[in-house]
């Protein structure tokens, strides 16, 4: 097991992908997190049924939308261009939420739309990103990347989220609420950015098999 474990983490464009994707995970967990507190914000009591809304909505779209999305971007895009495209969309669902003034009806629509682009955003991004760990593994201990790269985004999620919470805080506190929805959107274009170098730089094609 610890051979296998150095193997994983000598594969440095692995790591490299794994880091560039962490964010992603920060956008979607806010479902959980940002949008709830959006809505409460703005609606009060209405918040709680606003929320379940949401989770209904950012269900349907997923299942209703994945495969025809997957075979769509399939037909259209590179395995990099869908990643790219994706996480620009994942990131740019933050945006309605920024220019709208809290505390208001129109919140509904921009929360509406953020779990919409959410939703179809990560639904193009997963089938490549899946993909892209087994070629990035070379065919070779894909279950102990998938370990790592699990690990790698929990903790991701744990230190993003508290990072957002206290943004949002932050925000409340000093009347700035226009400030954790571009940093969200700032997060997922950045991971679209870190992405699409590392494809420029041929850090997504899988390594040279190693002899046994």
């Amino acid at each position: 097991m610890p051979a296998q474990w150095r193997t994983v983490v000598a594969n440095r464009p692995f790591l490299l992908f794994s880091a560039a994707m962490i964010g992603s995970y920060v956008l979607t967990f806010q479902v959980y997190l940002a949008l709830p507190l959006a809505a409460d914000r703005a609606l009060g009591t209405d918040g709680t049924k606003a929320t379940s809304g949401l989770f209904v909505l950012s269900a349907a779209v997923a299942v209703a939308g994945q495969l025809r999305l997957t075979g769509w971007a399939k037909r259209h895009w590179s395995a990099d261009q869908a990643l790219v495209r994706g996480l620009t969309m994942m990131g740019l669902a933050f945006l309605p939420l920024a220019l709208t003034p809290p505390a208001t009806a129109a919140v509904v629509a921009a929360l509406a739309a953020a779990v919409t682009l959410l939703a179809v955003g990560s639904a193009v991004v997963y089938p490549f990103e899946m993909d892209t760990v087994v070629s990035l593994a070379g065919g070779r201990l894909v279950a102990t990347h998938y370990g790592l790269y699990n690990t790698v985004s929990g903790l991701g999620i744990t230190l993003g989220n508290l990072a957002t919470g206290a943004i949002w805080d932050h925000a409340q506190r000093h009347n700035v609420t226009w400030l954790p929805w571009l940093l969200l959107t700032a997060t997922g274009l950045g991971c679209a950015a870190a992405v699409r170098a590392l494809a420029r730089n041929g850090r997504l094609t899988a390594p040279q098999p190693v002899p046994a």
